[in-house]
């Protein structure tokens, strides 16, 4: 098979890294990558928002599939114009994605089907806004509605926090993206990541995991597109995981197909287990990111008949989804000053190196210079997975390998996995 993979980052290394394993491969091509996939493929200088460009791309290497890692390139409609070139892609259309690209819209869908979530408001101007701010009560969760990587969501503690983050929000901090926010009661309990491979019909499981939002040790700081992640994540129990199933992920898929946008891909849903069960917290179209590390580590099939199975609209014949048992831990590195003014060009010396057999470094937002150096450019720089046979090994191994990388311009979290180390 000729496969296409869309985006730089880390999650797509990671899907890079996994699907260059497959027997199944002749020909990888990545757009546009970065010095990490370079290594496992071809690289094509087309950005993940020009569909155009990537639908172009896809027709002139032939590609039997085209697997869609970043949700800009949802958001553009990519699986739409490969719908109408008649190649298989793993990722909804555009009408689809607004499971993640619109908040009003996902959380209107739920309300809609009865599928548990926080009570929630949409509001344009800042005096509906802050008035609205009366009929919840603190702490106050405010979201940008649009696409704003991962950074679009605050929990204010108090009512002076909670306008001040409205004011900032539909001022004009996120663009677009911030011109409507929706308010949500806060919900208490424990988060985490569940994952799903969908056809436009059903769905399958396919693993969970937890990530870390904030910014700094202790989840203290500004929200983050994600510091830190690991799977398995002890807050899915068996009962937990058949529940969300049961009341949020397929309704999803099966109401989704009812409403004329059938959903195929990955379904990622973020849920808080809280006293009366899982509830949705958001939803991405996409996997998530660092998640998809964690995940393609432990993943111990072949990952490219799954993401084809989706694309091609029937999951039905898939064996269930096998993991190791053991556990992995994805440290992310980030530029100084993320998320809100990263350093980047700092020089970073050491990530290519061998850590042995149970790490993986990804490339997350690198650049390489002429004289062939290593340098940043992005908020999350690298990402640190290694895998043990419980949560401290593996933590032990990943901190172990980032103290031989060299990069005095980056910072990272010292406590991921916490929670699950607490259990123990």
């Amino acid at each position: 098979m000729n496969i296409l993979l869309v985006g730089s980052g880390g999650r797509e290394h990671a899907l890079a890294w996994k699907i260059a394993q497959s027997p199944l491969v002749t020909r990888l091509v990545a757009a546009p990558g970065n010095p990490g996939i370079e290594k496992l493929c071809e690289l094509r200088a087309v950005k993940a928002d020009d569909a155009e460009g990537l639908a172009a791309l896809a027709q002139e290497i032939k590609a039997d599939l085209v697997v869609v890692g970043p949700e800009l390139a949802l958001a553009a409609g990519l699986a739409d114009r490969l719908a109408a070139a008649g190649i298989p892609c793993f990722g909804p259309t555009a009408q689809a994605a607004q499971l993640e690209t619109s908040k009003a819209f996902s959380k209107a869908f739920l309300e809609r089907h009865a599928i548990p979530t926080a009570g929630y408001g949409v509001y344009e101007t800042v005096a509906d806004a802050k008035g609205a701010l009366d009929r919840f009560a603190a702490p106050y969760v405010i979201k940008a509605d649009g696409l704003a990587a991962g950074k679009g969501v605050a929990i204010s503690p108090d009512r002076q926090d909670a306008e001040a983050e409205i004011e900032r929000m539909l001022g004009g901090r996120f663009g677009a993206a911030g011109a409507r926010v929706v308010i949500e009661e806060f919900m208490d309990g424990e988060e985490g990541s569940l994952f799903a491979l969908c056809d436009g019909k059903q769905a399958v499981l396919f693993g969970g995991a937890q990530d870390h939002k904030r910014a700094f040790d202790g989840d203290l700081g500004p929200n983050t597109g994600g510091m830190g992640a690991y799977s398995p994540a002890p807050v899915f129990t068996d009962a937990l995981v058949q529940q969300a199933n049961d009341l949020i992920v397929q309704p999803t898929i099966q109401k989704m197909a009812e409403e004329g946008a059938p959903y195929r891909g990955v379904l990622y849903a973020g849920l808080m287990a809280t006293e009366d069960g899982p509830k949705v917290v958001e939803f991405n179209a996409r996997f998530g990111d660092p998640e998809c590390q964690v995940l393609m580590m432990r993943f111990a099939g072949d990952i490219v008949p799954y993401l084809l199975a989706c694309a091609r609209g029937d999951v039905s014949g898939l064996p269930p989804a096998a993991f190791k048992p053991q556990t992995v831990i994805c440290v992310v590195m980030a530029a100084k000053g993320y998320p809100d003014s990263p350093l980047e060009g700092s020089t970073i010396r050491g990530a290519d190196q061998d850590f042995g057999p149970h790490v993986q470094v990804f490339h997350a937002g690198t650049k390489r210079r002429d004289d062939g150096a290593l340098t940043a450019a992005g908020g999350r720089v690298l990402n640190v997975c290694a895998e043990g046979d419980d949560i401290a090994q593996a933590r032990e191994r990943a901190y172990e390998a980032i103290a031989k990388i060299d990069w005095p311009g980056g910072f990272n979290r010292t406590d991921i996995g916490w929670r699950a180390l607490d259990r123990e």
